[in-house]
């Protein structure tokens, strides 16, 4: 099997595209090793400033399940958690990017009239995303609600 040189392109392998190529057993694949996950439920969490029992009850998953994944640098596989990640992240990155990490906590854990009395972390329990994001993107633009 041939490794790919310097002077082929990305997409061509020993003149093939590189699906056909290597499909054939033409060309050995590049791996990128000790990748760090692109959702880092460490941390979300610590963006997020909660602790790993608030996290569990976000993510419906048990305590240990959140310390494990931490403790390996893991994250979920199922779909729907994978989901509830990537959502997390998403309010985790555009809250800070609007208010100090107090300030965050203080959105997230005050009822507004914007969510109908309840809380942020209320509605994230109830895999209520959107309302949030809006509300800090709103907040973002500068327009609030």
């Amino acid at each position: 099997m041939e490794s790919l040189s310097d002077t082929e392109s990305l997409g061509y392998c020993l003149g093939r595209p590189l699906a056909i190529a290597t499909l054939q057993g033409d060309c050995r694949m590049a791996t990128v090793k000790d990748r760090q996950p692109v959702l880092s439920p460490l941390e979300i969490r610590r963006g997020l400033g909660i602790s790993q029992e608030a996290m569990s009850s976000l993510m419906r998953v048990s305590v240990k399940t959140i310390s494990r994944w931490e403790k390996d640098h893991g994250q979920p596989r199922a779909p729907e958690q994978l989901t509830r990640l990537a959502k997390l992240k998403e309010i985790s990155e555009l809250g800070r990017a609007v208010y100090t990490p107090e300030g965050l906590r203080e959105f997230l854990s005050v009822p507004l009239p914007v969510f109908g009395g309840r809380t942020g972390f209320d509605l994230l329990q109830l895999g209520d995303y959107e309302p949030v994001l809006g509300a800090l993107a709103a907040d973002f633009e500068g327009t609030g609600f």
